[in-house]
Formats: C-alpha cells, sequence, structure tokens
C-alpha cells in the first residue's frame, strides 16, 4: 500500500521533531547531571573565550594601515601589502625564520624527551621518601619567574664572576664569554628551558604510568621480562597515548619560542641565532608601534602552526588509535 507524500513529508518532519527533542533532553540531563564539572569548566572556557577567540576579531589589521585614531572600521585597507614586505622587503625574514625552527627543532629533540625520561626515571624509584623530594626538587623551578631563571643564567655564565667560567679556570681553561657568542646562544636557551620545564612535564606521563594495569608487569615477570624490558613494552606503551597527544599539541607552537626569555638573554652580539620571529614582532608591533606589520607576521606564524597541527594529527590518527580529533 503506497504511502501518500505528504504523509511521508509529515511523519518525516515530526521523527525529525522527536529526534531533536530527544537530543535536547539528553543534552539538558548531562548538564543537569554533571553540573559540578561543567562548573569547574568553565573559568577555562571563559579564559579561551575572552582571551583566545575574541582577540580573533583583530587579525583583520593585518590587512590594513593600522591607525589607533581611526579604529579598526576606519583603517585603509591595502590587502597583502605586510605579507609582500616581510617576505620581499625585510632583509632579515629568512634569518628569523631559520633561528626560530633551529630553536623549535632543538627544543623537540631535546626538551620534548626529556620528561618522558624523568617520568620513567622516577617510577623505577622505590624509595617512596627519596622519590617525593626528589621530585619536588625538580618541580621547583617550574614555579620560578622567566625573570629570575634568565638572572640566574647570566650569573652563572658571567665571564668574570661567574661559577661556570670559575670551574673552567680550576680546569686551566680559558672563560668564554657565553652570552655574547651567537654559537653558544641555543645551547644555553634550550638548557634553560630543559632545567625550568621537565619537573613540571613529568606530571601527565607519571599520571598516564599510573594508570597502566599492574598486571601487565607481572605477565611480563612471568615471560621473563627484566626491568628494562618491563619499562620499554609496558611502561613505555602506557605512556604512548598522552606522548602522541603531547607532541601533535607541540607542533602547534613550532613557529613560536618562548620570546621573553629570549629578550632577557640576547644582544646584538647574539642576533644571527638568537634573533626569532617573536622578538622581531615585539621590536616592530610594540617598540615601533607598527601593529599592522606585526600582526600579519603574527597570522603568518599561527597558519603554519595549524597546518602542522593538522597534518600530524591526520598521521598520528592513520597509524595509531591516538589523536586529538
Amino acid at each position: 500500500m503506497a504511502i501518500h507524500p505528504s504523509k511521508a513529508a509529515e511523519a518525516g518532519s515530526v521523527y525529525s521533531e522527536r529526534k531533536k527533542k530527544s537530543k535536547f533532553s539528553y543534552l539538558w540531563f548531562n548538564l543537569n547531571k554533571y553540573k559540578a564539572f561543567y562548573l569547574l569548566m568553565l573559568p577555562g572556557i571563559l579564559y579561551y573565550i575572552i582571551f583566545k577567540y575574541v582577540p580573533m576579531y583583530g587579525v583583520i589589521i593585518a590587512f590594513q594601515n593600522f591607525s589607533i585614531g581611526r579604529g579598526m572600521m576606519g583603517s585603509k585597507f591595502v590587502g597583502l601589502k605586510h605579507f609582500i614586505e616581510f617576505f620581499v622587503n625585510t632583509p632579515d625574514t629568512w634569518k628569523l625564520i631559520r633561528n626560530t625552527v633551529m630553536l623549535n627543532v632543538y627544543d623537540l629533540l631535546f626538551r620534548f624527551p626529556a620528561p618522558i625520561l624523568l617520568a620513567l626515571l622516577f617510577h623505577e624509584i622505590r624509595n617512596k621518601r627519596f622519590k617525593r623530594f626528589v621530585q619536588s626538587v625538580s618541580y621547583m623551578p617550574h614555579f620560578l619567574s622567566t625573570v629570575v631563571i634568565a638572572g640566574i643564567m647570566v650569573t652563572f655564565l658571567s665571564q668574570q664572576t661567574g661559577i661556570v667560567n670559575h670551574l673552567l679556570r680550576w680546569f686551566g681553561i680559558e672563560p668564554i664569554l657565553f652570552l655574547g657568542l651567537p654559537e653558544w646562544f641555543r645551547s644555553i636557551y634550550v638548557g634553560s628551558e630543559i632545567w625550568q620545564t621537565v619537573g613540571w612535564g613529568t606530571i601527565l606521563y607519571l599520571a598516564a604510568i599510573a594508570g597502566v594495569d599492574p598486571t601487565l608487569y607481572e605477565a611480563a615477570k612471568m615471560d621473563g621480562a627484566n626491568r628494562f624490558q618491563q619499562m620499554r613494552h609496558v611502561t613505555l606503551v602506557g605512556m604512548f597515548p598522552v606522548m602522541i597527544v603531547l607532541f601533535v599539541l607541540t607542533l602547534g607552537h613550532f613557529m613560536e619560542t618562548g620570546f621573553q626569555k629570549i629578550i632577557l638573554l640576547y644582544n646584538p652580539m647574539t642576533y644571527d641565532t638568537a634573533d626569532v620571529l617573536n622578538t622581531y614582532i615585539y621590536r616592530r608591533g610594540i617598540l615601533s608601534a607598527d601593529f599592522s606589520f606585526a600582526t600579519a607576521v603574527g597570522l603568518f606564524q599561527a597558519a603554519i602552526g595549524f597546518i602542522l597541527v593538522v597534518m600530524a594529527n591526520r598521521v598520528v590518527k592513520k597509524y595509531s588509535d591516538t589523536s586529538l580529533w
């Protein structure tokens, strides 16, 4: 028996209405049931809305000759002028990109694996009191401000009074002007980053290790696995999903660097290796008040970071069960 088209359409609309109502009721049930958790999330959500998403409107000044007096709506539209100026008419463009990429490559090679290795070492410590003490000591630099960390580095590496050069003299080696030689800057920067962040970075990995099923270690022991083999085939595998997620997120900041520490440590003698995109944006955008040009360079950084995150997420999703989305 054939159904009249109008009745079929009416039935379809009724079904879609019921589906919408069921989705709304399920959402309301979730909000009501887990309202405490959503309230805990609310400050973080508001932070990202206010300080991350709302300011995105300001990227339009990258395509304008922005004037504070005229505002965003009254400033003249110039298209890609500032991008062309950066890539074609700025003599230091490729040096800035090279320095930014090199610092981030060093960061991925040395700083990213550091908390993974430290978390594995913490997991192998059997004395709980000693383990808590070592963890507390490793966390401490995280709570120091960047200014304090930079001051410590300047003091320790001073050519005249620094403890490092005192030790070099003791071994009969001539003092080195560490902060005045371009070839030393990347090592100093990455080394200070490792020291400051490695302890705090172990927290997520230790949480991942705590979630590993203890019976897997028992099974590995019964199969004759030693401590190193258990670490490799059980502990490290349990940390793998967290490692992938953090790696993808790190790639999102690949064209960015902690410019505050760089500004505190660099000087004209080390510009060849220390001057990066963020420090150039600071000088051009804040000190010289060229807001449109600085926004254009910042938008270029954000675009590269977005492309890298999407590509990395597609790759890890293809070859593993873990991904950001």
